[in-house]
């Protein structure tokens, strides 16, 4: 099924229009009654296991009353992406409460881990899902244990805090696409030799300080020509990371690329413009907006790497589904893919 159909109630005729077979045939094979051939039903099961087809799941909750609750604690200064993944999870807001679940976001300063771990406190025990974009810190995490213990199900989001006890991640591989950006930053450079500099939001969120591990490693094995620069903290902010921007291009002669591992990429890229130094240096950040899609087109930036806010809203929203309802979640079906973007395959 495709994305905007990932969150809608899967019904015996889409078992059987995917299956191939009638309605009647679907019938017979979840009642275990004769008259369908073994590889019929063999292709029936695989298709109810792949839809997560569950009958009559929503008509048995509303029968029992029972109702759920669902968080998620969002950054309060909004970037494009962020707000994206808001966006998609407030549009299914009429489907879920149709079926009994409501869902809240709270905004907080993700960056400041007295502020999440006193929200996470606050907000926890009325819900009984929490989706969090997470600052790896001991306060967070104990802040997510204790949630847990407390019988609340927690999901980490874009950024998370593996040595908790949260009961799923929902993101990308953030290793591999710090990898990624240093193989397209050391091929687009080429022959040059010189310094590469870090822009990050915070080394304490786990997707930036695993994006710096990974290009760490690609140019230490494969560019050994390239001075990888230790991050500079810009909070995901535009304006800062600007100042920070200005100031790398002032004291860095040998400049020649800069990786942005967070938001903030229009201070970067006003930075760059102003200094007249597009054209000289590579610049790879991540996330389609309206901002990295114009910078793009006008050759202020050489690549972005990508991930779908809405696939993963709606994977964040399955997967607390399943965990509240104690319902298996499909792995294979909650993994979070990456996209390289270029001016020339822009969608």
């Amino acid at each position: 099924m495709t994305d905007t159909t990932d969150l809608t109630l899967v019904t015996l005729k889409d078992v059987a229009r995917e299956a191939g077979v009638s309605i009647a045939t679907v019938d017979r094979v979840l009642h275990g009654r004769p008259g369908v051939r073994k590889v019929t039903v063999q292709r029936v099961e695989e298709t109810i296991a792949r839809l997560g087809f569950r009958p009559h799941a929503a008509a048995a909750e509303l029968a029992r009353g029972r109702s759920y609750r669902l968080c998620f604690v969002m950054p309060k200064s909004l970037n494009v992406f962020m707000a994206e993944i808001q966006e998609n999870v407030l549009r299914e807001r009429a489907w879920l409460t149709a079926r009994r679940t409501l869902v809240d976001i709270v905004e907080t300063d993700v960056f400041d881990p007295s502020a999440l771990t006193e929200t996470l406190e606050d907000v926890g025990r009325r819900y009984d899902g929490i989706a969090v974009v997470a600052l790896d810190h001991p306060r967070v995490r104990a802040a997510i244990d204790d949630l847990v213990e407390a019988g609340v199900q927690v999901v980490t989001l874009v950024s998370d805090v593996p040595s908790s006890s949260r009961a799923h991640y929902v993101g990308i591989d953030n290793i591999a696409a710090g990898r990624t950006a240093g193989a397209l930053i050391g091929r687009f450079v080429g022959d040059r030799k010189g310094k590469v500099a870090i822009v990050a939001g915070s080394m304490a969120l786990s997707d930036h300080t695993d994006r710096f591990v990974g290009i760490s490693r690609v140019m230490a094995s494969d560019f050994p020509d390239l001075e990888l620069m230790m991050p500079v903290e810009g909070r995901d902010d535009d304006a800062t990371n600007q100042t920070l921007t200005a100031r790398l291009l002032e004291e860095t002669p040998d400049l020649v690329g800069i990786y942005n591992i967070g938001a903030g990429t229009a201070g970067i890229g006003t930075a760059l413009s102003d200094a007249g130094r597009a054209d000289d240096i590579v610049f790879v950040g991540h996330d389609l907006t309206v901002h990295t899609r114009r910078f793009l087109l006008i050759g202020l930036m050489d690549a972005v790497i990508s991930q779908h806010p809405g696939r993963e809203a709606h994977s964040a929203l399955r997967v607390l589904q399943a965990l509240v309802r104690k319902e298996p979640i499909s792995p294979a079906r909650e993994v979070i893919g990456i996209d390289i973007v270029i001016r020339e395959n822009l969608p």
